[in-house]
């Protein structure tokens, strides 16, 4: 018996295979045991780079989730107030708006519209 492990639609599978010898006929199977996935180990993501460094200092707008920016309700250098819409992003099909944790001046605007973002990126960095 050799071991495998077979991914299959993006599930992965511990399996067991006999190997026959020639002329060795198949023993028939009575029910097909069905395989345990296998938890997948973890899986470092590459940090994104943003478009512009995000001053010393400065408020950081992270995006809150995975999406698509479909929005951007800010230019640099836009004075900002605490709960103002920054950023409309969509995911799961819902648009989400993200609003500025505190007051500032807009320092960088980091993503672009249609652009993918991941939870943590930085999309504002705020004076």
């Amino acid at each position: 018996m050799k071991n495998f492990q077979v991914t299959v639609n993006g599930n992965t599978y511990q399996v067991e295979v006999q190997e026959l010898q020639a002329g060795q006929a198949a023993t028939p199977v009575a029910a097909p045991v069905a395989a345990a996935p296998v938890a997948k180990a973890p899986v470092a993501a590459a940090p994104a780079a943003p478009a512009a460094p995000a001053a010393s200092g400065a408020t950081k707008i992270e995006a809150p989730m995975q999406g698509k920016i479909v929005g951007i309700k800010v230019n640099v250098g836009d004075s900002v107030g605490e709960g103002d819409v920054v950023i409309i992003l969509e995911a799961m099909k819902m648009e989400n708006e993200v609003v500025s944790p505190a007051a500032g001046k807009v320092a960088s605007v980091n993503v672009t519209v249609g652009q993918q973002v991941n939870a943590g990126d930085i999309m504002i960095s705020m004076n």
